[in-house]
């Protein structure tokens, strides 16, 4: 059939492909449906065909699928955020644990894989610690903030995100407050005039610490009265009488103090009440979609906040890298250590280490771990970090992988027991793939938020001496089509 913009259609969902879309076939002819689920027969208007596919969108489920659910947030369809709130989580674990064994099969090649069971969340809401908010003007001209709809830069309004922390909303809210007190404009993408581009918000889930980041298109003296917007934040979240987390002013409540110690210390510490540690302004005057600036005037407390992983303490700064799910990320790096199988006699690797996070769990077993990560401010964190714990058995290198690992494996002769990579969503570079071949570690532990890279980085590897010991998918980001995945090899 020949099919046309705007035909409609009735076609029952058979699959899901990698980003949640729904997959259903009409004579041999395959659609892509957003928001629908598994099992579902709906019924869909054509929005884009292909010679052999074609993508529609969702007018009416006239058979819900068993494992339909109804999204609990009313932007979950028009957000670009969330692409599976109508599946149920138990179905969603599924899907992305067949999704890492689909890939590891047809494109790494393997027969036979040892999957262990994916790790899935108690309660799979309010779990990053992480949101970055656009502010514009609806069509009334009033400001607003919330998220981008799906593959647009069209603003949802939406200042309450079921996956992030319950401050968001009164933050979101007294930022708003202040623009339309002081007549502040928010960016505009068309004209590139307005001053407030982003708000970021970050928080210490152990520590209850809050960072405030404001993306400015231009100098931070035309924020009008930036002392008025500070009392206001931080007097929202003021501790109460006499409950001094935060110690001296400005002063980490953890820094390398003996809470650091013991795990089970920090599991059993009570979460301090929420308060304001860190506001500053982050400038970015270009015209890009990234949206942080690398100049950061900073307008109260040192710049930083601080979160433990396990009982490892982190500084985390507005540009740091850091997991957004504090909660798996403690799953993830754990099942990372528990495959490198350390004794404490080992020299180990950590590629692409960021600030350091898998580097200091590893350096609890390791011997010695160097770090490497082409960011100089992640490796400011990473050495601060390793200081703030007090470890001595840490070294961090700037730059590539691809390049620090063959400088320092055949000029310095530095060999590798275990070598662990978490390299970005392309995965590993074809010279740090040989170095590692060429290096021999006994162990390779791979990392990976992208298990289409990571499967071909593995059929690499294992053509060229490594077997696949065991394979876990870690679900960080429940109701999206992402998943992080560990991988143990063995020479063989």
């Amino acid at each position: 059939m020949d099919w046309k913009k705007n035909d409609v259609f009735q076609v029952q969902i058979e699959d899901m492909s990698d980003t949640g879309e729904g997959i259903g076939k009409t004579d041999g002819f395959t659609w892509f449906v957003k928001d629908a689920v598994i099992g579902d027969v709906v019924e869909a208007k054509v929005m884009k065909t292909k010679k052999s596919y074609g993508f529609a969108r969702l007018m009416q489920v006239l058979e819900p699928s068993a494992c339909r659910v109804t999204p609990r947030c009313p932007s979950a369809r028009q957000c670009g955020g969330c692409q599976l709130q109508a599946m149920s989580y138990e179905e969603q674990l599924k899907f992305k644990e067949n999704k890492v064994r689909n890939n590891l099969s047809r494109i790494g090649g393997l027969t036979e894989i040892p999957m262990e069971p994916v790790i899935g969340m108690d309660e799979p809401w309010r779990y990053r610690n992480k949101a970055q908010f656009p502010f514009g003007k609806d069509k009334d001209g009033r400001i607003i903030t919330g998220f981008y709809a799906g593959r647009t830069h069209a603003i949802i309004e939406q200042e309450d995100c079921l996956l992030g922390v319950e401050e968001n909303q009164p933050i979101l809210d007294c930022i708003r407050g202040f623009m339309e007190e002081y007549h502040i404009a928010p960016y505009e993408e068309e004209t590139h005039k307005g001053l407030v581009r982003h708000v970021l918000i970050r928080k210490g889930f152990t520590t209850g610490e809050l960072m405030v980041c404001l993306v400015l298109n231009g100098d931070v003296k035309k924020l009008k009265a930036p002392e008025v917007l500070v009392e206001r934040l931080v007097k929202l979240f003021a501790l109460a009488p006499g409950l001094d987390v935060a110690g001296e002013a400005g002063k980490a409540p953890c820094a390398g103090d003996a809470v650091c110690a013991e795990t089970a210390a920090v599991d059993k510490m009570p979460v301090p009440a929420a308060h304001m540690v860190s506001i500053s302004c982050s400038i970015n005057r270009e015209k890009t979609n990234v949206i942080m600036g690398k100049e950061i005037v900073n307008l109260y407390g040192p710049g930083y906040i601080t979160d433990y992983i396990g009982n490892v303490c982190y500084r985390i700064s507005p540009l740091s890298f850091y997991q957004v799910n504090p909660v798996q990320t403690r799953k993830l790096y754990g099942t990372a250590l528990e495959y490198a199988g350390l004794t404490g006699e080992e020299t180990v690797w950590d590629l692409y280490c960021g600030i350091g996070t898998i580097s200091l769990f590893l350096a609890q077993k390791a011997k010695k771990v160097y770090g490497v990560e082409i960011v100089p401010q992640a490796i400011d964190d990473a050495r601060a970090n390793a200081q703030l714990n007090h470890f001595e058995n840490v070294e961090f290198f700037v730059g590539k992988a691809e390049e620090v690992l063959p400088e320092q494996y055949e000029k310095n002769r530095v060999y590798a027991d275990t070598i662990v990579v978490d390299p970005p969503r392309k995965g590993c570079d074809s010279v740090c793939l040989d170095t590692i071949v060429k290096m021999a570690p006994k162990k390779v532990v791979y990392v990976s938020c992208d298990s289409a890279t990571l499967a071909r980085d593995v059929k690499y590897l294992g053509e060229r001496g490594y077997e696949v010991k065991r394979v876990r998918a870690v679900d960080m980001f429940p109701w999206s089509g992402h998943v992080e995945t560990v991988v143990l090899m063995s020479r063989k």
